[in-house]
């Protein structure tokens, strides 16, 4: 069921994150691929067992670019033009950080593994800050916008909720998780198509 479902999660997410690029909301269809590529990993973990590049892979997409990407996508939403080179800039540290960092230890069984017992200080440090970044950005953007797209913003902040609930499950609960990343993709594309159906009223 987890491969399953991880799987299943990783296709959605990869479809709409194709639909949202269509829509230029490139940050964002960034953040969409990001989660898909992150159940990938949880897919090929829960199927053959977790190895250093799944985890790499797991790392950089669900710990390193995921929240960011659509914190960014907030604020180039809200006209902010600054967000799109910074987000080529974060990209790229967060790509060359996944992949000089060192993997601790061996990898057994097919739950996800621990950050802490196989990454070092500063990959973590690096994740956290990004990610609560990400989160704050998607939330301060969604408030102070809310008039302007009240259903569209509601609906943004669902998806971080989402991803961040998927992210908490993903050491207890492979399928669940691998849902919630569903959830947030679907939640942000809808957000999306509220916000363009409103504006062509």
């Amino acid at each position: 069921m987890d491969v399953l479902l991880s799987f299943a999660a990783a296709l959605v997410s990869l479809r709409l994150a194709g639909s949202l690029a269509r829509a230029r909301r490139y940050a964002w269809a960034a953040g969409l691929a990001s989660f898909a590529a992150a159940c990938a990993a949880m897919a090929w973990g829960a199927a053959h067992g977790w190895d250093a590049p799944a985890f790499r892979v797991y790392y950089l997409a669900g710990a390193l670019l995921s929240a960011p990407l659509l914190g960014l996508g907030s604020l180039s939403l809200a006209g902010k033009r600054w967000a799109s080179p910074l987000g080529l800039l974060y990209t790229g540290l967060a790509i060359g950080i996944a992949a000089a960092m060192p993997v601790h230890e061996r990898f057994a069984g097919t739950s996800v593994p621990h950050a802490q017992d196989h990454v070092d200080t500063l990959p973590r440090v690096v994740a956290i800050a990004g990610s609560s970044l990400g989160a704050l950005a998607v939330v301060v953007v969604a408030v102070l916008t809310l008039r302007r797209r009240p259903l569209g913003n509601l609906l943004v902040v669902a998806a971080v909720a989402a991803a961040a609930g998927a992210s908490a499950l993903t050491q207890t609960a492979v399928a669940a998780a691998a849902a919630c990343f569903a959830l947030a993709a679907a939640l942000l594309y809808a957000s999306v198509t509220a916000s363009r159906a409103r504006t062509t009223r």
